[in-house]
């Protein structure tokens, strides 16, 4: 069940944290790396590779952690559980990876490279400890 984002938690997504995307490998083992995070209409939103360990991960088993602290105050941790409910590639996907590309670098993403676009129902948020 998609839970509406918190309203701070919003606030969060749109700038530019550094989130940590957890994931279990095929032999139960969790799987950790650092991603660019936003949002997309109710969804939380990260972009990878199509043949990524962790789209490898997900396509295998959709549930995902996430952890991420705001970047003007790191002592504020935000956890999110949820899963992975679609994957946009091709033009819809390249629309979204420009948004996140013109957050964090300030322009378009490069084409030099194939991503796809992980679309998260979050099922669990919290804020602070």
């Amino acid at each position: 069940m998609n839970q509406t984002l918190d309203p701070d938690l919003s606030k969060v997504l749109q700038g530019t944290p550094i989130a940590h995307v957890a994931t279990v490998l095929p032999d139960g083992a969790p799987h950790s790396v650092p991603v660019w995070i936003g949002t997309h209409d109710e969804y939380v939103a990260i972009i990878t590779g199509p043949n990524s360990q962790k789209a490898r991960n997900l396509g295998r088993d959709p549930r995902i952690a996430i952890s991420l602290t705001p970047p003007d105050n790191p002592f504020h941790p935000i956890i999110l559980r949820g899963k992975v409910v679609e994957w946009l590639d091709g033009d819809e996907g390249w629309a979204v990876v420009d948004v996140l590309a013109h957050k964090y670098l300030g322009a378009p993403y490069g084409r030099d490279q194939e991503r796809v676009v992980a679309l998260i129902e979050v099922a669990h948020q919290q804020m602070g400890m």
